[in-house]
């Protein structure tokens, strides 16, 4: 039996974007939420600019756990299945998320309050670390190797349609009186991830395990300790992965970083900075499977750079409008920037970063290598509060910042092989390197 006739990249396809949505509206709602409300209700003690410092620095904690959790997670994907990850890691993020909802405020518990949010911070990330790559393995794994990027760029659309329903959910919000919107208004977004336990049960309990792995189940061939055989074989990879995986440094700058920075220091209307991301994330949802395509028939090389260059420059333009007050501006080169050119790179990665990875340790190599690149642009915001000027050029350190990361994963990208045409039972193997270990983990 091959895995070209057993796979089933509908399936897989509909399930990853289902359950990543799902996942990554939990995600995200903790970034809108740390910009607008979480420096007034868990840090009211302190001065407005640390406050919304302490605020954002809460959300990169969620990528601290990340690597550590792409370690266990990928081990147990790696091992056991790709399937026991993606329910495990939904309904971890549903339950946390919804407990965010329910904590005591600083004035309800002091100093409990914050410490409570960065652990249930810290199991969002560890949730994080095993999603994307997860259903990116099942995705590729269950692909036709001509159509790879397209059918793997559909857990990148459901992470922006998570997106999309994050900010969404936070207009009528945000639109409260600031006294509801303290008290009980931020809270209704994250009781409402009560539906992704429910949901994510049913969903994912039913996937099918990769063809792939379940051959390699029935011929002992899974490795025992995937993670050794990823870092002997695949060090390499894993360290460009570390690299191209800073082009995560544009989303979090842009959803979090420039959203506080419109609002609490230029002043500029909350509900219309919302929608500036709501926008550009509906744009990127027919952006992603366009740019996967082209990336079928061209190369991951190409589209990707393109992706990275493009965020480089446009970043400045989009701080200049913010800075400048300039609404048209903003929505029109913060939906190019977001919604297009970034999805460029966003759309290319899940497959171009899996098919580095040979089968036995595909979902570890993605795992570990995105996450610590990930846990890096998790704090890109914070460092950009950190370095951010005064005055209406205040921006420019952080553009500045944003694109210096978008020139290390350009030059990562750069040097990686090309995979596009490599057949998928062929993808990371070298048999003049390891020509006696690829027969234990393929």
């Amino acid at each position: 039996m091959t895995t070209q006739r057993a796979g089933k990249p509908r399936q897989a396809a509909v399930a990853a974007w289902i359950g990543s949505a799902l996942e990554y509206y939990d995600f995200f709602i903790y970034g809108t939420a740390a910009a607008l409300v979480f420096n007034k209700v868990f840090f009211p003690a302190s001065d407005p600019a640390t406050g919304t410092l302490l605020s954002v620095a809460t959300f990169g904690v969620g990528y601290v756990a990340r690597p550590v959790g792409a370690f266990l997670l990928g081990h147990v994907g790696d091992r056991l299945g790709r399937k026991k990850v993606l329910v495990f890691t939904l309904m971890l993020m549903g339950v946390a998320t919804f407990l965010v909802g329910c904590l005591p405020t600083y004035d309800q518990a002091g100093v409990l309050a914050p410490v409570m949010l960065v652990l249930l911070r810290l199991l969002q990330g560890l949730s994080a670390s095993g999603e994307q790559a997860g259903a990116n393995s099942m995705t590729l794994e269950h692909a036709p190797a001509h159509r790879r990027a397209y059918y793997t760029s559909f857990t990148l659309s459901g992470t922006q349609a998570g997106q999309i329903l994050a900010t969404a959910v936070f207009l009528p919000v945000a639109a409260l009186p600031e006294e509801a919107l303290l008290s009980w208004g931020w809270r209704v977004p994250f009781w409402a991830s009560f539906v992704v336990v429910v949901a994510g049960y049913v969903i994912r309990r039913r996937l099918e395990e990769t063809p792939v792995f379940e051959r390699q189940k029935a011929t002992g061939s899974v490795a025992r300790l995937p993670v050794a055989v990823l870092f002997r074989e695949h060090w390499r990879d894993v360290l460009r992965v570390v690299q191209a995986s800073l082009i995560a440094s544009v989303s979090t700058i842009f959803t979090v970083y420039a959203l506080s920075y419109a609002v609490n220091t230029v002043g500029l209307d909350r509900s219309s900075m919302l929608w500036v991301g709501v926008l550009a994330n509906v744009v990127a949802l027919l952006a992603l499977p366009l740019w996967a395509t082209l990336a079928d028939r061209v190369g991951r090389k190409p589209v990707f750079i393109t992706g990275s260059v493009g965020c480089a420059v446009l970043v400045f333009a989009y701080f200049a409008a913010i800075s400048a007050g300039n609404y048209p501006m903003i929505f029109l080169v913060g939906i190019v920037m977001f919604g297009v050119v970034y999805s460029a790179a966003n759309g290319i990665w899940p497959a171009f970063y899996g098919e580095m990875f040979k089968t036995g340790v595909r979902l570890s190599g993605t795992a570990i290598g995105t996450q610590i690149g990930f846990a890096i642009a998790g704090f890109a915001p914070t460092i950009g509060a950190a370095i951010a000027g005064t005055g209406t050029t205040g921006w420019i350190p952080v553009a500045v910042f944003t694109a210096a990361l978008c020139a290390v994963n350009i030059a990562a990208v750069a040097t990686a092989r090309e995979t596009f045409r490599v057949p998928t039972e062929d993808l990371g193997v070298r048999p003049t390197r390891t020509p006696d270990t690829d027969a234990t983990v393929t």
